[in-house]
């Protein structure tokens, strides 16, 4: 017998949808994909949709453009057959450019609002999008869901030595206050600089009291890391004992992964938004509740 609602698992989120098909007792159809030679995608869905509702999973990372031209052909392929269709996008690449920054940019944000809706997607589901700027762009409904309960349930498991939580910037002070109330403890946002044009960053927080200290450095996503590691490096010079490290999304693009142990982090944790060595952190049942 069919389920009410089919998950539809996009190639670049296949472990977390069969995770999400058990959390809802849903009927998984998985997608084939076939990438030709010029770089087009052929898909094709192996199984039955439910005539209902329908919840397609697809991260947004790289390559980004494959990947979204491919979530909103599952989209419009559900919509042919189900009367809803839920978006989950557990990563949400272009999130970054919700705004004009420099003049003549364009917000790619806006074009990823029309393009949802005019693939039949009546919702999407997000987990800790970059800023909620870019859902002001999509006129069909959003959620916003945080890993942050998730990963520090996982952070909780640890010995850690009068841990403190650190923002690397003031724009995550938010997520660390959170991070730092579900934990326990108390926390800082350091002040960073970065450069618009080149994207180099620093730190302009001169001291901090972080001697003898473990800590953990609370972000949304690490791309390349350079904030992760300028901001390691400054602590460890400051005497602290062990840095963490605890994201959302870990894209760890351009050898990031090596280039923040260099700097002295002791362990990446990551959510499984973005499958990876560090994804050790589950959020299927945090997106569960969203679709209910």
């Amino acid at each position: 017998m069919l389920s009410n609602i089919s998950i539809i698992s996009g190639k670049t989120s296949e472990d977390l949808a069969r995770k999400l098909s058990k959390k809802i007792k849903a009927n998984l159809v998985k997608s084939e994909i076939r990438v030709f030679a010029d770089g087009e995608s052929k898909i094709t869905l192996n199984g039955n949709l439910s005539k209902k509702k329908s919840v397609v999973v697809q991260s947004i990372y790289p390559p980004v453009d494959t990947n979204l031209i491919q979530v909103l052909s599952l989209i419009s392929k559900a919509k042919e057959i189900s009367s809803q269709v839920i978006a989950v996008i557990p990563y949400m690449g272009y999130a970054r450019q919700d705004r004009e920054f420099l003049p003549g940019e364009i917000v790619t944000m806006k074009v990823l609002g029309k393009l949802f809706k005019g693939a039949g997607a009546s919702k999407v589901i997000v987990v800790d999008i970059h800023s909620m700027i870019g859902f002001k762009h999509f006129t069909i409904k959003t959620k916003n869901v945080t890993a942050i309960s998730d990963l520090v349930q996982y952070f909780k498991k640890l010995r850690l030595k009068n841990p403190l939580i650190v923002s690397p910037d003031q724009g995550g002070k938010e997520r660390a206050r959170e991070f730092a109330r579900e934990f326990g403890s108390e926390f800082i946002a350091l002040e960073k600089k970065r450069d618009r044009k080149t994207g180099k960053v620093q730190i302009q927080t001169k001291n901090v009291e972080v001697a003898g200290r473990d800590l953990i450095l609370v972000d949304d996503m690490i791309s390349t890391g350079g904030s992760i590691v300028k901001a390691t490096q400054f602590l460890k010079k400051q005497k602290c004992k062990r840095v963490y490290v605890a994201c959302t999304h870990a894209l760890l693009m351009n050898d990031a992964e090596n280039k923040i142990r260099k700097a002295g982090v002791t362990k990446i944790v990551s959510a499984n938004t973005i499958p990876g060595k560090t994804s050790i952190v589950d959020v299927s049942n945090t997106i569960a509740k969203a679709i209910a």
